[in-house]
C-alpha cells in the first residue's frame, strides 16, 4: 500500500493498492524501485519503440502515437512514470538517476535485448536523451518532441512558489489540483480536445503520493537546463528526429534552436498550428514522418 503523504494533499484520497489498479487497462511488473505501470504492443518481431512520457500527465498522452506505431508494425513500450499514473510512487528524489534508472530496469524486466528507438515528450526528452547518453548501445535512434531542457524551463509565477518548502505544500496542497489543470490547458492549441483528456487524468490524481512526487520533480532538476545531455547525445546517438509545436506555451518553440545547436543532425520538424504536444493535435501530420524516419527512410 502507498503510504498516506505527510502532508494532506487534499485532492489525494485513495492509496494506490492491488485493487484499485484492478480495472485498469495495461500491465504491471514490480521494479526495484516500485510497481511499473506499461502497456506494450504490436507484433513481437517489430522494430522496438518506447515511449516516455512528460512532467505530469501518463501514458495515455501517446493513444493517437501508440495506435499508429503499433499498426505501423512496430513493437511499442508505454509506460507511467513514477509518481503518475498507476505507477508506485517510491519515497525517493524524483531526478533524473531516478527516471533513468525506472527505464532501464524496465527493458530488462521485458527482455528488451535489442536497441529501441527511443522517443521522449516534454520532460521525457531529457529521461530519453540522459537514457541514451549513457546506454547509446541500447538506443537506435532518439526522437524529441518539444522537450525540454534546452534550456531551463520558464514557470509560471504561480509555479515558481511551488519550489520553497512549506510554501510549495500550503499551494499544492490545498489548490494544486486546479494549478495542475490549468498548466495542461498551456499544452493545447486547440481547446476542444481539453475537457475529454482532463477526464483520463484526474483520476490517478487521487491516489496518495502524487503531489509529493510532483514537488519533488520539480525540485530536483528536471527541468533545468540539460543542454550538456544534448550535446553528448549529438556526440553519440546518429539518428535524431526533433517534432516542435511552433505555438507551443510551455516550451517554447524558440528553445528548439538549443536543441539544433548541440545535436546539429538532428532532422526537425516544426509543426504550425500546434502547441505542446503535436503528436496529439497534428497526428495526421505528425506519424507520417514518424513511421518514416522509425522504418529508416529519409526525411
Amino acid at each position: 500500500m502507498s503510504p498516506i503523504p505527510n502532508f494532506p494533499f487534499v485532492f489525494e484520497t485513495r492509496p494506490l493498492t492491488e485493487s484499485a489498479r484492478a480495472n485498469v487497462s495495461g500491465e504491471f511488473v514490480s521494479l526495484p524501485l516500485g510497481v511499473t505501470h506499461y502497456e506494450l504492443g504490436g507484433p513481437e518481431e517489430g522494430a522496438p519503440v518506447v515511449l516516455v512520457h512528460g512532467f505530469s500527465i501518463p501514458y495515455f498522452i501517446w493513444d493517437p502515437t501508440f495506435d499508429a506505431l503499433t499498426k505501423a508494425g512496430f513493437r511499442v513500450l508505454r509506460y507511467d512514470l513514477y509518481g503518475r499514473g498507476y505507477s508506485d510512487r517510491p519515497r525517493a528524489r524524483y531526478d533524473i538517476s531516478l527516471f533513468t534508472r525506472q527505464l532501464l530496469d524496465l527493458l530488462d524486466a521485458l527482455h528488451f535485448e535489442t536497441p529501441v528507438h527511443l522517443c521522449g515528450l516534454s520532460m521525457g526528452g531529457p529521461i530519453a536523451a540522459s537514457f541514451a547518453a549513457e546506454h547509446p548501445e541500447r538506443v537506435s535512434s532518439l526522437v524529441l518532441f518539444d522537450p525540454a531542457g534546452a534550456r531551463k524551463t520558464p514557470f509560471p509565477p504561480a509555479f515558481k512558489l511551488l519550489l520553497i518548502p512549506g510554501v510549495g505544500e500550503l499551494i499544492l496542497g490545498f489548490f494544486g489540483k486546479d494549478t495542475l489543470l490549468k498548466g495542461i490547458a498551456r499544452d493545447f492549441y486547440d481547446p476542444e480536445f481539453l475537457a475529454p483528456f482532463l477526464e483520463k487524468y484526474r483520476p490517478p490524481m487521487q491516489f496518495y503520493g502524487f503531489g509529493r512526487a510532483i514537488l519533488s520533480t520539480m525540485r530536483n532538476g528536471m527541468l533545468d537546463d540539460f543542454s550538456e545531455t544534448y550535446r553528448r547525445v549529438g556526440e553519440r546517438i546518429s539518428r535524431v528526429l526533433l517534432f516542435w509545436g511552433t505555438d507551443d506555451k510551455t516550451v517554447p518553440f524558440e528553445h528548439s534552436q538549443a536543441i539544433l545547436e548541440a545535436i546539429p543532425h538532428a532532422e526537425f520538424h516544426p509543426i504550425e498550428g500546434a502547441g505542446h504536444i503535436p503528436h496529439y493535435e497534428t497526428p495526421e501530420r505528425v506519424h507520417p514522418i514518424l513511421i518514416d524516419f522509425l522504418s529508416g527512410r529519409e526525411g
